[in-house]
């Protein structure tokens, strides 16, 4: 469900391209998961919304770019009696989540299904709630994959499309590593990088959900701030970010402000994993809308 260049999954986290830095493959999985720490409140709260709003009796719950499985696992706690389809087009990714889901005694309520987000979802008809957490963004044919969703959910079925504006930010406001600035800068050129790449991230997903002929019943909007004291994770989640982040920029920023970010990320005093100033910041968005119960299949 995420970065297009890397694998679907680094969720705003990232949404850039691996390189030969010190984090490694499972890069996009630990960032994935990190999130899902940091972040857990804000996701408890999105799955009762989203709870509140499918009703009972849900028995059918797809999870569309489920990455490492935290959206899959939060479903299974909300809804006790569902069952969880767990989509990817990572086979590495479906393998992580089912260990994970047999290491905690789920494993008879998750079946998995390697395909494309935006490639439909073939032998689904019966969901009752479909949830896409930053993965719609990197389809190429939104208009093609909300009809593959529409086609899975059941009349009367929820779909619910949880986005975020791109990487968090994690820099206190004055001057680091010498370089008033810095975060900002770097962010603008992400996000001229990502609208090159995925012209869908930040899109209006009311407008092309009631286009795919499903009706928009909420939509929020929400910033979130996490400030110090911070979990220790929280430097570890800030290095996979911004080395990623360097990754991609490499070229594309003023080399004084790469070399910064190499002083955030060397292991010196400077480091993000040494700080005790970071501050997380990230704007996360959701849209609830359902497939009308009388639309024929």
């Amino acid at each position: 469900m995420t970065p297009s260049a890397p694998h679907a999954h680094d969720h705003a986290h990232a949404h850039t391209h691996e390189h030969g830095g010190s984090d490694q493959q499972d890069a996009p999985a630990q960032v994935l998961d990190l999130d899902a720490e940091l972040f857990a409140p804000y996701l408890a709260s999105v799955t009762a919304r989203v709870a509140g709003a499918a009703g009972g009796g849900v028995t059918h719950v797809v999870d569309l770019g489920a990455g490492t499985g935290t959206g899959t696992f939060a479903l299974l706690e909300r809804f006790p009696r569902a069952r969880v389809t767990a989509v990817d087009s990572s086979p590495e990714m479906l393998a992580r989540l089912t260990g994970s889901a047999r290491a905690k005694g789920l494993g008879d309520r998750v079946r998995t299904l390697e395909a494309d987000a935006g490639a439909g979802l073939p032998g689904i008809t019966d969901a009752d709630l479909v949830w896409a957490s930053a993965s719609l963004h990197h389809v190429d044919d939104p208009a093609a994959a909300l009809a593959g969703v529409h086609a899975a959910l059941r009349p009367g079925g929820l779909l619910a499309v949880a986005e975020l504006d791109g990487m968090p930010r994690f820099l206190p406001d004055e001057a680091v590593a010498g370089r008033p600035g810095l975060e900002a800068r770097c962010r603008e050129a992400l996000d001229a990088l990502q609208a090159e790449r995925m012209p869908h991230l930040g899109a209006d997903w009311g407008v092309l959900l009631v286009a795919a002929g499903l009706t928009v019943e909420q939509e929020r909007t929400e910033p979130l701030e996490l400030r110090p004291p911070l979990p220790a994770s929280t430097g570890r989640y800030a290095h996979l970010v911004l080395d990623r982040v360097r990754g991609a920029l490499d070229g594309r920023v003023d080399p004084a402000d790469l070399a910064a970010l190499g002083t955030l990320l060397d292991g010196g005093p400077a480091d993000v994993r040494r700080r005790d100033d970071l501050v997380v910041r990230s704007t996360r968005r959701l849209w609830l809308a359902r497939r009308p119960a009388d639309t024929a299949s």
